[in-house]
């Protein structure tokens, strides 16, 4: 797995040096259509000296449209590897398979000793006759594995190291905490509307890691966990970043795709924020607001209106006070 994806890398590194290529090819391609232009074409006598800047614009623009369209280009393919990139680590990580294939190795197992008990096992399949009911026992807790983790609940660092995503394959504690996460259904489910969000956040530009944040008084974030909304936990309301609360209003308001699953994840990370609160210090709930999980929250929570006014309402409140 790591050889297949140190190959796309190398691909998508070969992709956006040609599209380098390209924009490199394009600007000398368009210097000496002017240069041509320049030398063979009417010299304008007339303009006198606003006829040289005018040329100059004429000259550069194209060239810095070239180049945003590389810039561009080239971030696109970065983001779309990153996203990849996760997406096979959260397939990788996913537990399904693997307990399917460990479960018929194990029904294998058992009917292999089965025939062999005439010789050494008779003793020991005298103590298992009565266990025949733990034959079917064994495939129900199979099953019950699968609900099992859910019981094992994570412990603080390890619900952090999950909900923060690891940085890379070389995280290994935070992919250990994924894997635990991801064992458990309901936290799946929270995980994977996580990062459809950060996903979605990030094609436009949104990146949870570059949100400044002002720290929060965790009982603010146990009175929000216990049902508490509006103007009375405003204070948890603590990005000042007003491009990324701009378009995360502006996703909500036109995207429907974007909408069902930030709706979903608000959902489920308030979910898990009520079951913390019950029986953990507030301390954690605030650490689990730090991760990239919980800052995506807080942006569309601070956005919905959920921890009081929202975003264009403070706008059109501060409008007036700036014209005076």
């Amino acid at each position: 797995m790591n050889s297949l994806d140190g190959l796309r890398r190398q691909a998508v590194m070969q992709v956006r040096d040609r599209v380098l290529a390209v924009g490199v090819a394009s600007s000398l391609a368009w210097l000496a259509l002017a240069g041509l232009f320049a030398f063979l074409g009417p010299e304008a006598e007339g303009q006198g000296g606003a006829g040289w800047p005018v040329w100059l614009v004429g000259l550069l623009l194209p060239l810095a449209l070239i180049w945003l369209a590389v810039w561009s280009a080239r971030s696109l393919l970065l983001l779309r590897q990153e996203a990849e990139e996760l997406r096979a680590m959260l397939a990788r990580l996913q537990p399904g398979d693997g307990a399917v294939a460990e479960d018929p190795a194990e029904n294998r197992r058992e009917p292999e000793p089965r025939p062999a008990p005439g010789t050494a096992a008779p003793p020991r399949r005298t103590a298992m006759p009565p266990p025949p009911p733990r034959a079917a026992p064994d495939s129900r807790q199979a099953m019950l594995e699968l609900e099992a983790p859910p019981a094992a609940e994570l412990t603080g660092p390890e619900l952090f190291y999950a909900l923060n995503f690891p940085d890379g394959p070389e995280d290994r504690e935070a992919i250990r905490c994924l894997r635990l996460a991801l064992a458990d259904p309901g936290m799946a489910r929270l995980i994977r509307a996580a990062q459809d969000v950060v996903t979605l956040l990030a094609g436009q530009g949104v990146y949870m890691d570059e949100l400044t944040m002002s720290e929060a008084d965790p009982g603010l974030w146990r009175r929000f966990a216990e049902g508490v909304r509006g103007e009375a936990v405003a204070g948890l309301a603590v990005i000042a970043d007003a491009a990324a609360l701009r378009t995360a209003a502006t996703m909500l308001r036109g995207d429907e795709v974007f909408r069902d699953v930030a709706h979903h994840f608000l959902r489920h990370f308030d979910r898990l924020l009520s079951r913390k609160a019950q029986d953990s210090d507030p301390q954690l709930l605030a650490a689990l607001a730090e991760t990239r999980s919980g800052r995506a929250f807080t942006l569309l929570a601070q956005v919905t209106g959920m921890m009081g006014r929202t975003e264009a309402e403070a706008e059109a409140e501060n409008d007036p006070a700036a014209g005076a």
